[in-house]
């Protein structure tokens, strides 16, 4: 048993405030909120079901369905993944670019899902395919970064610094090598491929959206 969990970039200090990173991990927590009061009903109506938007229907979900998680560690670990790298991304853009992006990311990534199972009746929800698009842009605009992380492995737990081209590089390959499994055996799961779509999208355009101007700003101690 173990786990990865960035913490933070170490090599920067961003010029303003979060704001719409802080605003974005509120939205998903109360829509949670919504979804445990209002149970499955909630989750079908506000839910990407890909035959329904292959067929012209309830393509509102495109958009809902990226601030909904399916359960407590899926939405801590999105959001912990989600603060580590979108103040830095959205210091880099400006705020209304930054949420713009991040919106476009989700709906691209959720695009993709749909394609890939355009006749699933599958719930599809979750922020990853939007944060994916941010990790994206992060290892293109970043990639020397240095990100401080929790490690723990079994019972040893300790906290370093690995470069955001190492750590962001070790989770998209395994999220490609799951999508291989998951599509070989033709079963559902995590949404593999919204989050590798998303990251394309981060990774390919992201600099159609960062402001060079806003890229100078104070290094830290390990940058």
């Amino acid at each position: 048993m173990g786990a990865v969990i960035p913490l933070g970039d170490a090599s920067r200090r961003p010029g303003g405030s979060a704001i719409v990173t802080i605003l974005l991990i509120v939205t998903n927590a109360w829509v949670f909120f919504q979804e445990m009061q209002g149970g499955n009903r909630f989750v079908n109506t506000w839910s990407v079901i890909p035959y329904r938007i292959t067929h012209g229907q309830h393509t509102i979900t495109l958009l809902t369905s990226m601030f909904m998680h399916a359960s407590w560690m899926h939405i801590i670990g999105n959001m912990i993944f989600l603060w580590a790298f979108g103040p830095a991304m959205e210091d880099a853009m400006g705020h209304f670019t930054y949420l713009v992006f991040y919106l476009a990311g989700g709906l691209i990534a959720m695009m993709g899902q749909v394609l890939g199972s355009p006749n699933s009746h599958v719930s599809c929800l979750g922020a990853s395919g939007a944060i994916a698009a941010v990790m994206g842009a992060f290892i293109v605009t970043y990639p020397r970064d240095r990100i401080r992380t929790l490690v723990w492995i079994i019972i040893f737990i300790c906290v370093t610094y690995i470069p955001a081209l190492w750590l962001i590089g070790f989770w998209i390959i395994t999220q490609l090598f799951d999508f291989g499994a998951l599509a070989e055996a033709n079963t559902g799961g995590v949404a593999y491929l919204a989050h590798i779509c998303g990251f394309a999208f981060g990774l390919v355009l992201s600099r159609l959206f960062v402001d060079k101007k806003r890229l100078a700003f104070a290094r830290g101690p390990y940058g």
